[in-house]
């Protein structure tokens, strides 16, 4: 009999802190850097972001979207036997956030990991849990997206510490004998590197090079907007759909432009577009498992439905998954 994957739960969490548009200008005001809302929501689309307060992690957040996962999915952490964490911005070198998040949980004994592709950690962690459970390695299998971008931003650049922001995502697959995740596909290329990259690194106790977060805005948008379309097209080839066949799209939260551009070229609706971005910002690889979460509990993505997933991010890493919920 063949042996599928197929979420069973979703969560998320926001830090409680929101930070407007008026007040990021604001702060950075305050060191002579102009910019306002409509700068920000004319180029992003973003309105808003929720910022960790000092001291908490990225895994205290990762923690509580798990939770929330798990009650959703009527089940125990004793019942996981796969916990995998998607982050760039882990609590520690080591060891991985999984690892801590299982200690929270209580829910010793599995296997757990981190996966680092940034943008598109989610969609690389879940194919990775996904294929655990395929071959039996797992049965149960927690996913959790989770970052605090804010300790890695620059608030002295206003073309990036507007797009990011912290939160988690999680979801719970379990094993079944019906396709949950149709297909999926990922892909890399590490010659783009420079163009979205957190550079520094720790040696003897200190950061050399830069700690904070580098991009090249036009490089990665016009990167992004040749590769998602590729990804998406090829992933529905895969599971035989179309785009027609689409109910729900969940882009990674970047920006507003790419989101509804790829859209636009696959011909799916902007109606069809779940859009968490004008909320949260870019939550890296929090945000498609954010955006899902809210869509499930807002009631827009229902059982049965055939939802999207695709994600861009530094490497460059890109990927995208087909799952019928």
């Amino acid at each position: 009999m063949s042996r599928y994957s197929r979420i069973l739960g979703t969560g998320s969490y926001l830090p409680p802190t929101v930070v407007g548009n008026d007040a990021l200008a604001a702060r950075l005001a305050r060191d002579g850097i102009e910019t306002s809302d409509a700068w920000i929501i004319e180029r992003t689309g973003i309105h808003q972001r929720h910022f960790a307060d000092a001291g908490t992690g990225s895994v205290d957040l990762g923690e509580q979207a798990a939770r929330r996962a798990l009650d959703a999915a009527g089940l125990a952490a004793s019942d996981i036997d796969l916990i995998i964490c998607a982050t760039s911005t882990p609590d520690m070198i080591f060891p991985s956030n999984a690892a801590l998040i299982q200690g929270r949980l209580g829910a010793a004994g599995g296997a757990v990991f981190d996966v680092q592709a940034v943008c598109a950690g989610f969609v690389y962690a879940l194919t990775v849990a996904d294929q655990f459970i395929r071959s039996g390695l797992a049965q149960r299998a927690l996913v959790v997206g989770a970052e605090v971008f804010s300790t890695i931003l620059d608030f002295k650049d206003r073309t990036t510490c507007v797009l990011f922001g912290d939160g988690a995502g999680a979801v719970v697959l379990g094993a079944d004998t019906r396709p949950g995740l149709l297909a999926s596909a990922l892909h890399g290329d590490g010659s783009q590197a420079a163009i979205l990259c957190t550079p520094g690194r720790v040696r003897s106790g200190v950061v050399s090079g830069s700690p904070y977060l580098h991009m090249d805005g036009q490089a990665v948008f016009k990167q992004a907007v040749q590769v998602l379309e590729r990804v998406a097209r090829e992933v529905l080839d895969k599971a035989g759909c179309t785009p027609a066949d689409v109910d729900w799209m969940v882009p990674h939260q970047a920006n507003i432009r790419i989101m509804l551009h790829t859209a636009r070229k696959l011909g799916i609706a902007a109606e069809r577009v779940v859009q968490t971005v004008a909320e949260h910002g870019n939550t890296s690889a929090a945000s498609i498992p954010l955006a899902l979460d809210v869509a499930v509990r807002g009631g827009q993505i229902r059982r049965g439905d055939h939802v999207l997933l695709e994600a861009v991010g530094g490497g460059l890493t890109w990927g995208a998954a087909l799952l019928e919920y």
